[in-house]
């Protein structure tokens, strides 16, 4: 099966086999309306092509059912003609566009939600023992559902998805170890699946647009259950038009896996196609991973290489080389306590509704330096009509990528320099390997250079700089490396958790803090890495433009 064939979900036709995956965006406002930005954000991924836009989760009530900031909420009927602007867009280009519904249950967010967090059962959510619900709780979130989804349809969303995965609510039944009731809605398989099931049935009584759940295949906690089980779920429930698989319950990897892990991880635990119409997400961040998901399945699920380059699905299909790869470090996109949806690699995500436009210009220039700062000021140049000559003194493109150690990292960071080369010589750009600029141009030289680790028998690592776990690695091949337990801060869970692990394999020492002088010591809120360095290269050009703009006209 091909990505660019139409498919069906239920009675309704999707133009392809791309799916955006529902992702937290935090881009609505803070009472859960949509808005310009979040509409702007959706929009540009229905335009780069996507067949179907699953929004991120939405939650169903204004009581305890909100698990994150400024997510978007379906409770509130006075919200409608704004989602209705958000669903007409969408459909402006062609895709169809589900709303995914969710209770947080367990994992609902203690700042933002009236009342206190409640669950099937009071155990412990990683620190916090919600309370356990009774059975007028459980009538009332059915009803929640119902409502929301009848919102979803006044709305003109074209179908439903209820979140059941990722350790929320419906899945918190789902699964045996968060579920240990031992009334109607716990005990046996059939009772744990009772809730979800109902729900399906009250949202069918009323509404007869497309239907799906997104559901974990499995859980990567030690006490979760195996892809069998999240099989036999999917299989077992009545009344659904697809089954949407992700993975993950508290521990990580869960969905959105690291560059310390396998491309399309979810997909290689699937057992085997289940009897209904199957989407997978995971990892999936070129043409060959969604081929390969869709020798399996109906749909593939595609979330952070549409925040990477939001024309990822026109590209695979046309031009793959010229993708702008979703590196998995899992920086930008995971920094959601507080901020909203970016993107390591494309400074424009989130920000879709305020990018200036670039002017058409004609003329030449110069380019000094072939980091990521000078790539992308390269690329923004030629994006406006100039001739571009990149002058690096070093023989190769790429800057400091190109000495990254960390083999799993360096996989996946040297595709974005291959993507830089590809779209720049496409575009006409001239490469001077071996020299200097040394006339007029843009002169891009990095912001920050942090300071070099040398190789001394024994060192000490204090600092959250990304390039120190690189030097970590590579340093413990022959000395005695320390890093304490605060330089791991700006790694995301996931990341974080695969980073200990190799870690330890290699002899490194993570403590709580070191007795001795570390060999380095810097902690920074806002480190330079390659976003910083991208946004840098653009207002380089932009400055560069803007002052000599009479040059090119």
């Amino acid at each position: 099966m091909r990505a660019d064939q139409p498919g069906k979900i239920g009675d309704l036709e999707i133009r392809n086999r791309i799916a955006m995956a529902p992702m937290i965006s935090n881009l609505a406002d803070p009472d859960g309306m949509t808005n310009e930005n979040h509409i702007a954000y959706l929009e540009e991924r229905a335009k780069g092509g996507a067949g179907l836009i699953i929004t991120e989760y939405t939650y169903v009530d204004n009581r305890n059912s909100r698990g994150s900031r400024n997510e978007s909420g379906a409770y509130n009927y006075d919200f409608v003609p704004k989602f209705r602007r958000l669903t007409e867009r969408v459909h402006f280009h062609g895709s169809k566009v589900f709303m995914q519904l969710v209770h947080a249950g367990g994992k609902a967010f203690l700042d933002t939600n009236k009342e206190s967090p409640m669950a099937p059962s009071a155990v412990d959510y990683v620190g916090y023992t919600p309370r356990e619900m009774t059975v007028n709780d459980i009538d009332t979130v059915i009803s929640s559902f119902a409502r929301a989804a009848r919102f979803a349809r006044h709305s003109n969303f074209d179908g439903v998805e209820l979140h059941g995965a990722h350790g929320y609510l419906l899945q918190e039944f789902l699964s045996p170890s968060l579920n240990l009731r031992s009334d109607r809605y716990g005990g046996s398989f059939e009772n744990r699946l009772r809730v979800v099931q109902e729900i399906i049935d009250a949202i069918r009584e009323e509404n007869s647009f497309a239907l799906g759940i997104r559901l974990s295949l499995y859980e990567d906690d030690q006490d979760g259950y195996g892809p069998d089980y999240g099989l036999k779920i999917a299989e077992s429930l009545m009344g659904l038009d697809y089954v949407h698989f992700s993975a993950g319950r508290f521990a990580p990897p869960g969905s959105s896996s690291s560059f310390y892990s396998p491309k399309t991880h979810i997909l290689n635990r699937l057992p085997r196609k289940p009897g209904l119409t199957t989407m997978v997400v995971g990892s999936v961040t070129s043409l060959e991973d969604a081929e390969k998901v869709l020798e399996m399945a109906d749909f593939v699920s595609v979330g952070r290489a549409l925040l990477a380059d939001p024309y990822f699905p026109k590209k695979i299909m046309s031009e793959p080389a010229t993708v702008r790869p979703c590196i998995r470090c899992n920086q930008a996109c995971r920094d959601l306590g507080y901020g909203e949806v970016r993107c390591t690699v494309n400074p424009s995500t989130g920000l879709e509704n305020s990018l200036r436009h670039i002017p058409k210009l004609k003329g030449e220039i110069a380019i000094g330096g072939s980091g990521v700062k000078g790539l992308e000021a390269a690329l923004q140049a030629a994006r406006a009509g100039l001739h571009v000559i990149i002058y690096e003194k070093n023989g190769s493109l790429g800057g400091q990528i190109n000495a990254i150690w960390d083999q799993w990292k360096r996989r996946e960071f040297v595709a974005l320099v291959d993507y830089y080369r590809t779209v720049l010589t496409r575009m006409g750009a001239e490469f001077r390997l071996g020299e200097n600029l040394t006339g007029d141009g843009i002169l891009c030289l990095p912001d920050r250079l942090y300071p070099d680790l040398a190789a001394k028998g024994r060192i000490v690592i204090d600092s959250n700089i990304y390039r120190y776990h690189d030097d970590a690695l590579r340093l413990s091949e022959e000395n005695e490396v320390i890093i304490t337990e605060r330089s791991l801060t700006s790694l995301d869970r996931v990341r974080q958790a695969a980073f200990r692990r190799i870690a330890i394999e290699k002899g490194i020492s993570i403590v709580k803090e070191s007795n001795e002088k570390p060999d380095v010591s810097i902690m920074e809120r806002h480190q330079y890495d390659i976003r910083e360095a991208m946004i840098s290269g653009r207002e380089a050009f932009r400055r560069f433009a803007e002052g000599r703009s009479m040059d090119f006209l």
